[in-house]
């Protein structure tokens, strides 16, 4: 049985010959539930027949396909779904090279991928895009990479570690894996007519593929219809009911995400369930998943379960996670269903809504049976200029994170940004806080801690400090990440300078990662050497190391779901409200730099 996936022109001889009995069929899977997502049906006492990792025959019976060397599976009345794809994700967020969340999501289902590198790509350019996208190609399972688009993500308002343009972008669109653009986040520089933008996308629409959305913004008047003129063709950043339908009648994909902090697909679902809108419209994907997530709650299956439990049909909620997908980024000849032409890729489950993944396939080989791996996938190495990236310039101390009131003042009225439990968006707050010895003072009766942006990239020592609302910790703590999308400079937190300190420095020394500090002791470490995102472990050890540090996060106060996920995300200058750069704090409504202090 071949491990390369071949096209279907390839073998469309030999597919046609076990169809016809005239050939025997490397694996045939018997007595299965069909579920086909072409048709709607769930269809009993079906045979499929497996032919150079391509599905050949579907049928009552394909005895006729069985030769002495045939590999046989039972079925047993059991549904056969088409293997789960993930229409949009960053792998950087599972902490793991590509290699080692495809080991954590195969057991869960997940046959075809598409990521969007981005977050290597504001570290190390077009070459770190290069590595994932090679790194992929390796796999058994289809793994599809979409083109970062905006690197930086917003211009003017942060700075990189790297840039990315149209020359990149044109030269991208020629390599084997790459199926699009990268979700285009600089929203305003599309119905700004922003000539780089613009050029971005044209030379992905002239390489015939797909252009990713991100309209962040709540409002659906002139910028929304100007965005979707540009050119994008989905979005996961809606987070109502009536972004979900402003995105279909215009004639978007309506991505819906369920990722480890992204609880979005609950309210727009009902667009489908109430509404009446046409679930083919509709597409089910995760966006951001980190390890613990995918190890210990699972990754596709555990959207779609999430997406029944809302109301959907359980064949509806599989069209949204297989042939929807594969539809909507021109695949659908490969993936998405079980049909003939179509790779082996394949879910048997004997319950259609817990969705239990007892035996996954892919390009007809068995790679995963009752949540275990079946197959072993060799770890892939990375570059030495894919690390040691991390370059603070200076040791930091205390007074680094010294934050000067305005002369003369008791009290300082200061700009603070309001972290929302489960979603990506900030509010954009104000508190009132004491000034000592010209230094503005913490108040953590009314959840406020520091925060502060390090530079990394160019080792300029740069640390630009504001303040946040919601972690609410009360412990002497420090929490410094290297995750910070998307630049991916460090964002430190926490309630004492001191420990701020000691937690960016430890980064420093171990080439980046997520560490926790309380009263001057470190209680929690993740190690992200390559590009100060992903892991060179195992995926069951981050997430170990991963859970340690979202229990020392607690420890310091915090009871956030998923903290840590949306700490990540306090540097991203494309979704409202607040956010902090290199350059200051961000008013991502206006798109401008503002004062800390009101």
């Amino acid at each position: 049985m071949t491990t390369k996936r071949q096209p279907w022109h390839a073998v469309a001889t030999n597919l046609v010959d076990v169809a016809m009995g005239r050939q025997s069929a490397d694996l045939v899977i018997q007595n299965g539930r069909w579920v086909n997502v072409h048709s709607g049906e769930i269809i009993p006492n079906t045979d499929v027949a497996v032919k150079d990792g391509r599905i050949a025959y579907v049928g009552p019976d394909a005895s006729h396909t069985i030769g002495e060397n045939t590999k046989l599976i039972a079925g047993n009345g059991r549904y056969l779904i088409p293997g789960l794809c993930d229409a949009h994700m960053h792998v950087e967020s599972g902490m793991v090279t590509v290699t080692e969340f495809a080991r954590a999501v195969i057991p869960h289902g997940t046959t075809s991928m598409f990521i969007d590198p981005h977050e290597i790509a504001n570290v190390l350019g077009l070459p770190g895009v290069k590595l994932m996208h090679d790194e992929a190609q390796t796999l058994p399972v289809n793994v599809y990479v979409q083109m970062p688009s905006c690197v930086p993500s917003a211009p003017g308002l942060e700075t990189p570690g790297a840039s990315i343009g149209p020359a990149e972008v044109a030269e991208a669109m020629q390599w084997p894996g790459i199926i699009g653009l990268g979700e285009m986040m600089n929203f305003p520089g599309v119905f700004m007519s922003d000539a780089k933008m613009h050029a971005e996308m044209a030379e992905t629409m002239k390489a015939g593929k797909v252009i990713g959305g991100h309209y962040a913004s709540l409002d659906l008047g002139l910028p929304f219809h100007g965005y979707v003129a540009g050119g994008p063709a989905d979005d996961h950043e809606g987070t109502r009911v009536e972004d979900a339908i402003a995105r279909v009648r215009q004639g978007m994909k309506a991505m819906l995400r369920l990722g480890s902090a992204w609880y979005d697909v609950a309210s727009q679902v009902k667009a489908i369930t109430e509404q009446g809108l046409d679930s083919r419209n509709f597409i089910l994907c995760t966006d951001d998943s980190h390890s613990g997530t995918l190890v210990n709650d699972g990754h596709m299956n555990r959207v779609v379960r999430h997406a029944i439990a809302q109301g959907l049909k359980p064949i509806t909620a599989i069209q949204m996670a297989t042939l929807n997908t594969a539809q909507h980024f021109g695949v659908e000849k490969d993936i998405g269903s079980i049909t003939p032409g179509r790779y082996a890729d394949i879910v048997i489950s004997s319950d259609l809504v817990s969705l239990p993944i007892e035996v996954v396939i892919a390009n007809g080989e068995i790679l995963a049976e009752n949540g275990r791996l079946a197959t072993d996938l060799p770890p892939y190495s990375y570059p030495d200029f894919a690390k040691n990236t991390i370059k603070l310039g200076k040791e930091l101390t205390a007074e680094s994170f010294n934050i000067h009131a305005p002369a003369g003042k008791k009290r300082a009225k200061v700009r603070t940004i309001g972290v929302v439990e489960n979603q990506a968006p900030t509010r954009a707050e104000e508190r009132v806080l004491p000034v000592a010895d010209g230094l503005v003072q913490l108040d953590t009766r009314l959840d406020v801690a520091q925060i502060a942006l390090v530079e990394r990239h160019q080792a300029t020592g740069g640390v630009v400090n504001g303040f946040v609302t919601g972690f609410g910790f009360d412990a002497r703590c420090g929490i410094a990440t290297t995750v910070a999308h998307d630049s991916h400079h460090m964002i430190v937190v926490g309630t004492s300078k001191s420990n701020m300190a000691l937690a960016a420095n430890r980064l420093g020394e171990v080439g980046g990662g997520v560490v926790v500090f309380k009263d001057d002791a470190e209680i929690a470490l993740v190690e992200l050497p390559i590009a100060g995102l992903m892991s060179n472990e195992r995926a069951e050890v981050v997430a170990d190391k991963a859970a340690r540090m979202v229990a020392a996060m607690a420890e310091c106060g915090c009871t956030l779901n998923n903290a840590y996920m949306q700490l990540s995300l306090l540097a991203l200058v494309v979704i409202p409200d607040l956010r902090i750069s290199d350059l200051g704090l961000v008013d991502v409504n206006k798109f401008e730099v503002v004062d800390l202090f009101v």
